[in-house]
């Protein structure tokens, strides 16, 4: 029988196998349809193919890889659809968020906080730097919440959003990721109104919906 401290390796091995193709898909590295071969990717990583298959499995189980005929792997590709319906799961998340911010007791602290974490639009900002920034802003909504399972169930979203958002091919910022689109919501947050602030989430998230699910019609036209 393998000795424990072979077995930690090995899995360890894995994990950062795992990891590391995550983050390549993730950050648009591997973009949508991007085609995943096991011997490649054992060569990319220095591992063997047994190691890459279970990363792969871990990610298509995740919803970021995507199986076809004769074990064919790609990167995800969401459709319009999908695009709406991870939109609608986010708005119904935040919308619980806002509500546990402004229930708590710290409620003027965490909207200040909020504030502090608005995007900035600096000049010359990259599309990745602005995406960074955005989803750092809605998930710190989610964390401040004090919901673990809420924030857990908008981080499994992420990856998926990230694939939406990176397999446009945008080079700059749009202005519905800019500190405009996201003012509102912390000034509603602020002043304790629910109802305004819920539906400024419902609105963001729609407006970002049509975009995305807009941009891949066109890319599939």
């Amino acid at each position: 029988m393998p000795s424990t401290s072979r077995r930690v390796n090995r899995l360890t091995l894995r994990e950062q196998v795992l990891e590391n193709l995550r983050d390549a898909i993730i950050t648009g590295e591997f973009r949508a349809g991007a085609a995943l071969t096991e011997m490649d990717l054992a060569e990319r990583f220095d591992v063997s193919r047994g190691t890459v298959r279970e990363a792969l499995r871990t990610l298509q189980n995740a919803g970021l890889v995507t199986g076809g005929p004769r074990g064919a792997q790609h990167v995800h590709t969401p459709d319009a659809r999908e695009i709406w319906e991870v939109y609608r799961v986010r708005a119904a998340l935040e919308a619980l968020a806002v509500r546990e911010v402004i229930a708590s007791p710290q409620h003027a602290d965490y909207a200040e906080q909020l504030r502090q974490a608005l995007p900035t639009d600096q000049p010359g900002q990259t599309f990745v730097e602005a995406l960074n920034v955005d989803l750092a802003f809605h998930e710190q909504l989610c964390r401040l919440s004090g919901n673990q399972t809420l924030l857990a169930s908008w981080k499994r979203l992420e990856d998926q959003m990230r694939i939406v958002l990176l397999s446009s091919g945008r080079a700059e910022p749009l202005e519905l990721m800019g500190r405009a689109h996201h003012l509102p919501i912390v000034d509603a947050i602020e002043a304790g109104d629910l109802d305004e602030a819920t539906e400024l989430v419902y609105r963001h998230m729609d407006v970002a919906a049509d975009q995305w699910s807009s941009d891949w019609r066109q890319r599939t036209s």
